[in-house]
């Protein structure tokens, strides 16, 4: 690949394909954080603390490098609602999920982000037209979906409400982003700005929530507490700094392939490191739905000229 960096600029100390391994092994082993997670704190208070500690790490970032956060009340505004719906409502939903669903289940359910995307562009909400590949790759994945469930036998004994909500938590995820391609594009500041205002506000809208619906922990055991700090510190803030580079260094398409190695890690880690049990349909539902969701994200070709 030819270097297109502009010259003197600063050039990343590894290589994009460790960043990008790490990248999908941080996300990946997130599903299981979460389920550490809740063994000792409630699914909101393991959301909260995510999101305290992924603010920190950009909070602090932005303080070196001394970037200001975003300026008007109309950009605020919409990074109240991008808040909602790409991290305090979908990063909740996954908690109260991995209380009665497997970590690998939510980690399959999370690789259905492009269907739900197609989905929206079908309803008319999205950009993108759909051509006929791509809605072929919506009915393949959600079919992906019920061999993954095993619908036949009446869903292998997965529980309905659990599943349902980390479904809608990647579909919150679709629709989150959306609203930002319509809102924030033209907006201006830095990425990093931008996300961190965007963690801060999140955080906010949990603090105000989270000492409503629970009680205040009688105990900190050490391991879910350790779970939680990793969960924010890695799987939100780095993992944050390190998708922005990658999407500035090979672009978004490239960067976005990521989504189909975090079910693969996450079924890995749940499977070897929880226990939990993996029938045959799991993996086999589960590649169906990356066939699936790869041709939602199909284009067609350019002729040549």
């Amino acid at each position: 690949m030819r270097d297109t960096s502009p010259p003197g600029a600063r050039r990343p100390v590894l290589d994009w394909r460790i960043r990008f391994a790490v990248l999908c092994l941080i996300w990946g082993f997130s599903f299981l954080l979460i389920k550490v997670g809740t063994h000792g704190y409630a699914p909101l208070q393991v959301t909260l603390g995510r999101m305290v500690f992924g603010t920190a790490v950009l909070g602090a970032v932005l303080l070196v490098r001394r970037e200001r956060l975003p300026k008007g009340v109309r950009t605020w505004g919409h990074l109240t609602v991008a808040a909602f719906l790409l991290n305090a409502l979908p990063f909740t939903l996954f908690a109260y999920a991995e209380l009665t669903i497997s970590s690998t289940l939510a980690g399959i359910c999370n690789a259905t982000t492009p269907l739900w995307g197609m989905v929206l562009s079908l309803a008319a909400l999205s950009d993108d037209r759909p051509t006929r590949r791509r809605v072929a790759g919506l009915g393949v994945g959600f079919a992906g979906v019920l061999v993954v469930l095993g619908a036949w036998e009446g869903f292998s004994g997965q529980d309905p409400a659990g599943t349902a909500m980390a479904l809608v938590a990647s579909a919150s995820y679709a629709v989150g982003w959306v609203y930002v391609r319509r809102t924030l594009s033209g907006a201006g500041g830095s990425n990093v700005a931008m996300a961190g205002s965007q963690l801060l506000l999140g955080t906010a809208q949990l603090a105000l929530v989270t000492p409503l619906a629970t009680s205040f922990p009688s105990s900190f055991p050490v391991g879910p507490l350790l779970a939680v700090v990793a969960l924010g510190a890695l799987g939100t803030g780095v993992a944050f700094l390190i998708q922005y580079g990658l999407v500035a260094e090979v672009g978004p398409t490239t960067a976005t392939l990521v989504t189909y190695f975090i079910p693969v890690i996450a079924t890995a880690a749940g499977v070897v490191l929880l226990g939990e049990h993996l029938s045959w349909n799991t993996p086999v539902g589960a590649l169906i739905v990356l066939a699936g969701a790869a041709l939602t994200q199909s284009r067609p070709r350019r002729p040549r000229p």
